[in-house]
């Protein structure tokens, strides 16, 4: 299981380009909001996140908000962010890198 993180271990991975874009909420979720130019673009994404998140046996909630997209991850198993949290963030990032570059 994974150890959940302190607020000085948030912080710094928070600064790694890896979860560029990436927030904190109250050091108990990360968060991150995709705007795609077309709605079906953003569905496409979703479908990777839900891809990568199977495979990984960790959900992030999911909004949907037309051409915006917002995930919220933590582990609730910790009580908090764990190092799964963000190697996850690091996941959906580069599917999106790769969503966006298929326009």
């Amino acid at each position: 299981m994974d150890m959940k993180l302190r607020i000085a271990e948030i912080d710094e991975r928070l600064g790694q380009d890896a979860v560029a874009g990436w927030t904190t909420d109250d050091h108990k979720w990360i968060v991150r909001k995709y705007r795609f130019a077309e709605f079906l673009q953003g569905i496409g994404f979703v479908n990777e996140v839900a891809r990568i998140a199977e495979a990984n046996n960790h959900h992030p909630m999911i909004a949907i908000d037309y051409k915006m997209v917002t995930l919220r991850l933590t582990s609730w198993h910790a009580g908090g962010l764990t190092e799964l949290d963000f190697s996850t963030a690091a996941e959906f990032e580069q599917a999106y890198s790769e969503v966006a570059d298929r326009g």
